[in-house]
């Protein structure tokens, strides 16, 4: 099941899997989780949380329109696998049509970057490395 969570509930996942647990819950806040129009999405599969994603209205470089970026995108190891990302991310496509988005977009880390890809997004950039994090590359998904 697909809810839309607060901002604190992506703390732990985020810290698990994102950052190998090398940061605190506090660090691992971005600043745009309470700005207006962010959201958080979590999959929680049989009553745990197990995946979650972050989106906030942010354009990227000369496209136009309304966009959103995603963010924090992480799946726990013991539910990979099972599609629960694609589906999260598939909520989060049809919850930003109906808000009149025009793309969605993100960094991602390159090892993730088939994962954007089946789900329909295409990559835009050069692959560019994130200090502590390794390499990534822009995503970006034309949703209207």
């Amino acid at each position: 099941m697909i809810r839309f969570i607060p901002a604190e509930d992506v703390l732990p996942i985020r810290k698990e899997v994102l950052r190998k647990n090398a940061l605190t819950l506090d660090e691992c806040r971005f600043s745009t989780d309470i700005i207006d129009g962010a959201f958080h999405l979590g999959y929680f599969d049989n009553g745990q949380l197990a995946c979650i994603a972050s989106f906030h209205p942010q354009t990227y470089g000369e496209y136009k329109g309304i966009a959103y970026q995603l963010r924090g995108m992480a799946t726990l190891e013991e539910h990979r696998g099972k599609g629960l990302g694609n589906q999260l991310v598939n909520f989060a496509i049809v919850y930003l049509r109906g808000q009149k988005v025009n793309y969605l977009w993100c960094n991602a880390r390159a090892k993730a970057i088939p994962f954007y890809q089946n789900v329909g997004f295409e990559v835009i950039s050069d692959e560019f490395e994130l200090h502590g994090i390794g390499p990534h590359r822009v995503l970006y998904l034309k949703i209207k």
